[in-house]
């Protein structure tokens, strides 16, 4: 029988880092409200809900996460490194079996895989200590994403009442991501599967429910079976960068035609299949043509950068050699700086929206038009010469001074 106390006892414990003070008090009555709406138990709407206690360093790591802030070469080399490569070779083997089943049954090969879970937890080495239940409860009570969020922590309410998960095994990620491969409680119930066949689902102590789990969402987000999720690629000297200005897919035969080859100077196939150029770093970086299977890693995470590093480690755990061009080092930007230049780009009509400090693709896009009426390389980057133009100053990780 689920001991309802037991849950109450550890959810008390699990806030025992948490200010005194507690500003979600005026988001309960909401919580309440739509829990009894949805007919979940009268032990979450009178306890669970009531003893959920805001953690102001979520706060803290939702503004500054590093998908957005850190250049490419700084979270590139860091996650792609020799020691996980070589980590991930090693797991790969030991794990072949289970792999190659996945693979036959959702069409995703092992390395992929490994990779997500190397990105995500360094193979379960650290799968977050934060209180779930707090950590959502904290961002949905929070203006920014407060529909995303308020969802996921419902989805969390439904795993402790219909998997009898307690409070206390709920630990994750600042933003509630658990296990594993760091699947959101929505996630967690929609595609977790028990992959070792002993009845439940646990993917913070089971490694086969946890990869089969994440072979399941990659399925069901569309991943296609014998496709690669990109490649990196060489541009010639006289590539036309106004042709990234409308960034939109072409097929391999048309990128050929612009005299994009491999990294060995070999003619790209003279094929159909639709393509995207992605430059991370500007054009002194390395440049990549992304396949489908590119957007569905970004399904996992919408980050370019993370779903560059993930299938390029994936690559490497499958025995393939290093980038032809490393990323350059290139300085972080802050939040206020990026809102600075985007603040800019809407005044010249070139970026509609907010100025959220989120250096994503809209505002890449922005950038290249920026560049192009500039008459600079519309590459997307935002280097120095842009925040020159813009009289932004680099320096320092305070607000930037405009001149």
């Amino acid at each position: 029988m689920f001991n309802w106390k037991c849950l109450l006892v550890v959810s008390a414990l699990c806030s025992s880092t948490l200010v005194s003070a507690n500003p979600l008090a005026e988001c309960y009555p909401e919580w309440q409200k739509k829990a009894d709406a949805l007919g979940l138990s009268k032990e979450i709407i009178d306890a669970v809900i009531p003893g959920l206690k805001q953690i102001d360093k979520v706060l803290e790591l939702d503004r500054r996460q590093p998908e957005f802030t850190e250049s490419f070469s700084k979270y590139f080399t860091t996650r792609v490194s020799d020691t996980r490569i070589e980590k991930g070779r090693a797991l790969l083997e030991e794990h072949r079996a289970l792999l190659s089943r996945l693979t036959r049954e959702y069409g995703v090969p092992g390395q992929y895989l490994i990779s997500f879970w190397g990105l995500e937890t360094n193979y379960g080495s650290y799968k977050g200590n934060m209180p779930t239940l707090d950590a959502l409860a904290t961002l949905a009570c929070d203006t920014r994403r407060k529909d995303f969020f308020t969802t996921q922590l419902f989805d969390a309410f439904y795993l402790i009442q219909d998997h009898k998960i307690l409070a206390s095994d709920m630990l994750g990620s600042w933003a509630g991501a658990v296990g594993h491969t760091q699947f959101m409680p929505g996630n967690y119930r929609r595609f977790a599967v028990d992959g070792d066949g002993d009845g439940k689902i646990d993917l913070w102590n089971s490694i086969p429910d946890a990869l089969t789990s994440a072979a399941n969402f990659l399925k069901n987000l569309g991943w296609q079976t014998g496709e690669r999720w990109g490649r990196e690629v060489r541009l010639p000297a006289d590539f036309p960068y106004l042709e990234l200005v409308e960034q939109r897919k072409r097929s391999l035969k048309d990128w050929r035609k612009l005299g994009l080859t491999t990294t060995q100077g070999s003619k790209l196939p003279a094929e159909d299949m639709q393509a995207t150029l992605v430059l991370p770093a500007g054009h002194k970086g390395p440049a990549f043509l992304v396949y489908q299977n590119f957007n569905v890693i970004m399904g996992w995470n919408r980050s370019e950068f993370y779903a560059l590093s993930v299938g390029h480690l994936a690559d490497r755990i499958n025995g393939a050699g290093k980038l032809a061009v490393e990323p350059p080092p290139q300085p972080r930007l802050t939040i206020a700086q990026v809102q600075a230049m985007q603040l800019q780009l809407k005044e010249q009509g070139l970026l509609d929206g907010q100025a959220d400090g989120i250096l994503g693709p809209a505002t890449r896009q922005s950038i290249r038009a920026f560049q192009q009426k500039q008459g600079m390389i519309p590459d997307g980057f935002p280097g120095p010469d842009v925040f020159k133009v813009m009289n932004i100053s680099l320096v320092g990780d305070n607000s930037p001074a405009v001149q």
